[in-house]
């Protein structure tokens, strides 16, 4: 600072260079603007223009506190840049939103519901198997996306959800699942055809603060379980910012006046992400087609991707949301047409408290009802979507990745005028669809929930209060619906498969499938699955089988007991005779016993190794094992 100039003047004169008449702000950040550069004033000028002059009221006269002010507008500039049109944006948005809200205005207003078009689809169907074989031969162009911003704190485990077991008995976590699925298919793609060098599937992994550097040592201390690290990229979500009240003045954290308090935004933000991050023109250039959006803890995915990506293919959809049968009034959200009286469209999820009010509105005096097929026509959301490279990169240009975002504040009284606490703008990855065109190809894929959905999301306190008759949810039920699909798709292939029994774990009632596990390249189709299965085989209800190997063949097989074969690329094993051994046991645990750690305790159980057969087939070449 020259000598004779007090900050006074040299902020005056700051002030001036920038053309700012600062006559009516706070005094209190007036008189410390010597501390911020060009762009942190104008930013500055900004918020008190939003209404936003109580964050600086509290500022310390200058050289107190200084340190923290200059924090403070690093965080601001952080909350300004990592928001699609930044702070102001998000400020007016949310004073819309929470007039909206407050004036209890029904975001469906104007609209009809309808069936939208989609394809139902039934495992080993010839139509099953024509849209599986499309779809692994159109996996080489696709790019799969993992949200994965969350902890398990509400599943009773302390660490990031991908990495919690999807089944015990191989102790597979889900990110070793989803990845070498991913390669199974891209294998399996390259195979069918008859690529001469293999393509490289693209895999994105959408973090958070929370769960960023967990993922990352996960990722790295397991070698990329088997993936280039070069295939795979992590973008991390910021949070943004709370808001205090119906005029959307920017919350400051209660325990530090220089800092404004912030929680996460929601999995929509994924779409902003891959916007700036160029990932998307790459692909494109790269001559990907597809994207591929899926949730963090669902064991079943992958075992419906391959028909799905075939019918997007086939139909030539812009979005393919999956989807199960819904039971009408089912907690879970419906796919449903809405059509304006304005002309305008939209095929979106309704959440199902919004679902049969809104058909009780417009002319179906029953709401929201099963009809013939014994489900509603309305089919179950479960947040994994399709969406066409081309038509995505044209909508996010126009958008900016920015998704139509809502507001749920927690009002302390029925006048609406203050909050519980602060809220927040959210936004969900699949309201992607609501700013489309009529004119984008928008449809949904259904398949059997056995086939396809088994969440990890709820604890054993939880889950055990579900009603019944509806999903758990949980570590407990997720584990077993792997080895009820993994069953039914033998049963299907015409293995034999005994019944199951009826168990209670944790207060909650499961079917005990054999527990049968095969490592994804083991059968990526259901076709593929059913050619290495020949003549007559039979699996007990006590039975495990963990197939971990490409090229094993189950001829004549009858097991009663345990059985695992590790064979490498190129081990080609049929396995066939009687196999009968004491097998493993499932033994209960109680989900309070600290002597177990929290993985197995919030199943409930573990599994006993009592006897089993174990072979290694490390060397290729032909081998039998047919004791």
């Amino acid at each position: 600072m020259a000598s004779g100039l007090t900050t006074a003047d040299s902020t005056a004169k700051l002030l001036s260079d920038l053309k700012i008449d600062a006559g009516d702000w706070p005094p209190s950040l007036v008189k410390n603007l010597h501390l911020l550069s060009p762009d942190q004033i104008q930013l500055g000028k900004m918020l008190l223009e939003m209404g936003q002059s109580h964050l600086f009221q509290h500022w310390a006269e200058p050289g107190v506190d200084d340190d923290q002010k200059k924090a403070f507008f690093t965080q601001l500039s952080k909350l300004n840049s990592s928001y699609p049109g930044g702070l102001a944006s998000y400020i007016k948005t949310a004073r819309e939103l929470l007039a909206d809200s407050k004036a209890g205005k029904n975001p469906y207003d104007g609209f009809t519901p309808s069936v939208p078009t989609g394809e139902v689809l039934s495992l080993g169907d010839d139509n099953f198997i024509k849209f599986e074989d499309v779809g692994v031969k159109e996996a080489k162009n696709a790019a799969f996306v993992l949200v994965a911003g969350g902890l398990g704190e509400r599943l009773g485990y302390n660490g990031i959800k991908v990495a919690l077991p999807a089944e015990t008995t191989t102790g597979t976590c889900f990110l070793q699942l989803y990845i070498e699925s991913i390669l199974a298919l891209q294998e399996a793609s390259s195979r069918l055809t008859q690529g001469t060098c293999q393509k490289e599937i693209p895999f994105v992994i959408m973090t958070s603060d929370d769960t960023h550097t967990s993922t990352v040592d996960l990722l790295e201390s397991n070698s990329y379980f088997g993936m280039k690290p070069s295939q795979v990229k992590l973008l991390k979500q910021e949070k943004v910012a709370c808001l205090d009240d119906n005029d959307a003045r920017l919350a400051l954290d209660p325990h530090n006046k220089y800092k404004i308090q912030t929680k996460p935004h929601g999995h929509g933000d994924v779409h902003s992400l891959l916007y700036s991050s160029g990932l998307l023109n790459v692909w494109h250039d790269s001559g990907s087609r597809w994207v591929i959006f899926f949730q963090d803890t669902n064991g079943l995915l992958f075992k419906a991707i391959p028909a799905s990506l075939g019918v997007s293919a086939t139909k030539e959809y812009h979005v393919n949301s999956l989807a199960v049968p819904r039971k009408a009034k089912e907690a879970i959200g419906g796919i449903t047409k809405l059509t304006h009286s304005d002309g305008r469209s939209m095929v979106i999820n309704v959440e199902y408290n919004q679902l049969d009010p809104l058909l009780r509105a417009t002319g179906h005096p029953d709401g929201d009802v099963n009809c013939e097929t014994g489900y509603s026509p309305f089919p179950g959301n479960i947040n994994q979507l399709i969406l066409e490279l081309g038509p995505y990169i044209k909508e996010l240009t126009k958008t900016g990745g920015a998704i139509k975002e809502f507001v749920n504040p927690k009002y302390k009284d029925a006048s609406k005028t203050s909050f519980k606490s602060s809220t927040r703008l959210e936004c969900m990855m699949q309201d992607y669809p609501k700013t489309l065109p009529p004119s984008a190809r928008v449809g949904f894929t259904v398949m059997d929930t056995w086939l396809a959905y088994a969440p990890v999301k709820n604890n054993p306190e939880d889950a055990a209060k579900v009603p019944k008759g509806n999903p758990y949810h949980s570590a407990t039920s997720g584990e077993m619906a792997i080895y009820r699909a993994n069953s039914l798709i033998l049963k299907k292939a015409g293995v034999q498969v005994e019944d199951p029994v009826q168990q209670v774990f944790n207060g909650q009632e499961v079917e005990v499938w054999p527990r049968v596990t095969w490592k994804p390249k083991w059968g990526v189709t259901f076709a593929e699955i059913k050619s290495k299965v020949s003549g007559s085989c039979s699996i007990s209800q006590r039975s495990t089988m963990a197939l971990k190997g490409r090229d094993i063949f189950l001829e004549n097989l009858t097991l009663d007991g345990a059985l695992i074969i590790n064979s490498t690329d190129g081990a080609e094993v049929k396995v066939g005779g009687s196999i009968k051994n004491k097998g493993w046991l499932i033994e209960r645990i109680d989900y309070k016993d600290t002597a177990f750690p929290e993985e197995l305790r919030i199943r409930s159980f573990r599994m006993e190794k009592k006897e089993q057969l174990e072979e290694t087939y490390s060397q290729p070449g032909k081998y039998t094992l047919k004791p």
